[in-house]
Order: structure tokens, then C-alpha cells, then sequence
């Protein structure tokens, strides 16, 4: 199997490079020292397995895990259990809790080769069951090739269903991401972002004014001057936000 190691801490990497050698099945290809390297890593080499610590900077282990749709086999590497623990029980391959002994080592490549090519859960599914209740998103991890941007949640200004994906709108820009809005919409916080339509989720800070369209419909402006639809059932929510924030 070929591997790759993610982790930002040089002797974690090399402790876990030492005990591979044990193993004549692994092939270690690369080692990142951050998120951003992963991503590169894993879109140019393809590897089999991803050895993946959580805990670190720039991006987090399930960050990199959501950009890397469809990805390979990831085993976490952590110091931590709250997070790994909920991972796994949506089928992650396995979780290592460091110090990481042979033993359990062996134990999560037997795992790991048995997982090699099949159906793995949507990164999706895992990184909602790793956020505990009522944490929101704070930012938006989003892949361009081997380029990933980040969006913070207050520059969002609002996103829009396109078939499997979303359409970040910020700044002026635009960005595409493999996701449904219902599950954006489920991670973002709801009294700061409202779903006004079943294409259209609006950061509720760039909401202006609302118009209406025709005799029985209406639209948002935004701050920008973008305009958007207005379903019946949106403008029930927005109302009922904006009238609570007064």
C-alpha cells in the first residue's frame, strides 16, 4: 500500500516512519508537515492510505479529510479521542491515539487493507460527526485543483445549490464546492445565515432590503447589489430573523 504521513510535528512523523519499516506491505511516499501539503500530496500521488493527525495548523485533519472527495483510506493519528472517536463510529478505517504502539499499529493496517477500494462514508458525513452539537463553522475549506481557499464564515455572503455542489459567493468571487446546501446550511449557525429559497442560503449581515418582485413574489438585496429569490417559506424565516434582531 502506498501511504503518505500528516503530521506537523517532524518527530511524530518519523516515530510513525520507524514503524512502517516493520511492514514490507507499506510504502511511505511523501510526509506532509501540514494540511495544505496533504492536499497537494494526496492529488498528485494517489495514494492507497492516509496517516492523518487532527490536531493542526493552517488545516485541521478533517478539513484536508473534506477536501480530498473521493480520497483514500484514512487512519487518524491523534493525541486527542473526542474527535476521532466520533469519526470512527461513522466508519472512518481506524484512529491511533499517540503514543502509538506496534501493536495497534499492525492492528489498523489489517483494517486499512481490508477497506482498500471499497465505498467509503462521504467526508461530509464525517466531519458533521466529528463537530460537537451547537459548534458552527467558522470558516470554509474549498479545493481548486492542488490550490485550497478559505473562506471565514463572516465573509460569506451567501451560497447557492448547484446539482452536488454549493457556490461560495464572497468578495465579489466565486467558489465550488461538492456539497448540498442542506448540509452547509446544518453547519452553519441559523441566526446568522437563512435559507430565503431551496437554491439560496444568505449571510443575514449582507441582507439590505427586501423587495418585491412580482405581485406574489420577493427578493433580497444585498449589500453588494446581488439579487436574490425569495420563497414563501424563506421569507417567513427572514422575517422572523430579522424582526428578532430589532
Amino acid at each position: 500500500m502506498r501511504v503518505i504521513v500528516v503530521d506537523d510535528e517532524e518527530l511524530a512523523r518519523h516515530a510513525l516512519r520507524e514503524m512502517l519499516a516493520a511492514h514490507p506491505e507499506i510504502e511511505v511516499v511523501a510526509e506532509c508537515a501540514n494540511g495544505f501539503e496533504a492536499v497537494k500530496a494526496v492529488s498528485e500521488m494517489a495514494p492507497d492510505l492516509l496517516f492523518l493527525d487532527i490536531q493542526m495548523p493552517k488545516l485541521d485533519g478533517f478539513e484536508v479529510l473534506e477536501l480530498l472527495q473521493p480520497g483514500p483510506a484514512v487512519i487518524f493519528v491523534t493525541a486527542y479521542d473526542q474527535y476521532a472517536m466520533r469519526a470512527f463510529e461513522v466508519h472512518a478505517v481506524d484512529y491511533l491515539l499517540k503514543p502509538v504502539s506496534a501493536a495497534r499499529l499492525s492492528a489498523a493496517i489489517v483494517q486499512a487493507r481490508d477497506r482498500t477500494g471499497k465505498a467509503l462514508p462521504a467526508a461530509t458525513e464525517l466531519l458533521a460527526a466529528a463537530r460537537p452539537p451547537s459548534e458552527y463553522l467558522e470558516r470554509i475549506a474549498v479545493r481548486d485543483g492542488t490550490r485550497v481557499h478559505i473562506i471565514p464564515i463572516a465573509k460569506l455572503d451567501y451560497a447557492e445549490a448547484q446539482d452536488d455542489y454549493v457556490a461560495l459567493h464572497s468578495g465579489g468571487k466565486q467558489f465550488l464546492k461538492q456539497q448540498t446546501i442542506s448540509s452547509l446550511e446544518g453547519a452553519l449557525d441559523p441566526a446568522r445565515f437563512v435559507r430565503i429559497h431551496r437554491s439560496y442560503l444568505v449571510n443575514l449581515e449582507r441582507v439590505v432590503k427586501i423587495e418585491p418582485y412580482t405581485k406574489d413574489s420577493r427578493v433580497v438585496v444585498l449589500a453588494d447589489g446581488a439579487q436574490l429569490p425569495v420563497s414563501r417559506a424563506g421569507y417567513t424565516r427572514l422575517q422572523a430573523l430579522l424582526e428578532g434582531g430589532n
